[in-house]
């Protein structure tokens, strides 16, 4: 019966002998090729820290915020737009609602600030000098002076952090709120990348 069969089919529908197949975790990488769910390749491994943020309970997620930047509206705000879909995404979040900050709590952030962290063998000469010029920013500005020293080698924050306090104290006090803030904003962004890290 199967060669009776076999006879009428067209040409196009031979048959052909199979050869030995693989498996599919064994088949080559080909471009387009999709894996079958729960055989793709290699490790699942844990999830991402992106992936954490995103699937954590809100008040987790906010506290982790909050160690950003102490602004519970910018917390809340991030922590309500989840999930995010990459870092960039929520980076381009966090700048915006920085950005956002009232001037009340913008207060409230500057404040729950501390003073940039230095090298441990800072001389005690350059920790007066410092002293010093704080001392003399929070007396002008009323909270204390913030920067974003990511990316600075260590051995060049002293004299950066020197430099812009003594630059800064130029400014009246509406040009300094104004960067004031913008380097809230980095801190929190370079924070937040830390984080996700």
């Amino acid at each position: 019966m199967t060669s009776q069969l076999s006879q009428h089919l067209p040409p196009t529908h031979t048959r052909r002998p199979r050869g030995p197949t693989l498996p599919a975790h064994r088949l080559p990488d080909l471009p387009g090729r999709v894996a079958i769910p729960g055989q793709s390749r290699g490790t699942s491994g844990a999830p991402s820290a992106l992936e954490r943020f995103n699937t954590a309970p809100a008040e987790d997620a906010e506290r982790a915020l909050l160690a950003c930047l102490r602004s519970p509206r910018w917390a809340l705000r991030l922590s309500g737009h989840r999930p995010y879909p990459d870092p960039p995404s929520l980076l381009a979040a966090s700048d915006e609602a920085a950005y956002d900050l009232s001037p009340e709590e913008l207060t409230e952030a500057l404040a729950a600030e501390s003073l940039p962290a230095l090298p441990d063998d800072t001389y005690s000469a350059a920790h007066t000098a410092l002293t010093a010029a704080h001392t003399a920013y929070e007396a002008k500005f009323g909270h204390v002076f913030v920067i974003c020293l990511d990316g600075v080698p260590e051995e060049e924050t002293l004299g950066r952090v020197l430099e812009s306090i003594r630059s800064r104290l130029a400014n009246d006090p509406d040009e300094e709120r104004t960067v004031a803030a913008e380097e809230l904003r980095r801190l929190a962004r370079a924070r937040l990348v830390n984080t996700l890290r």
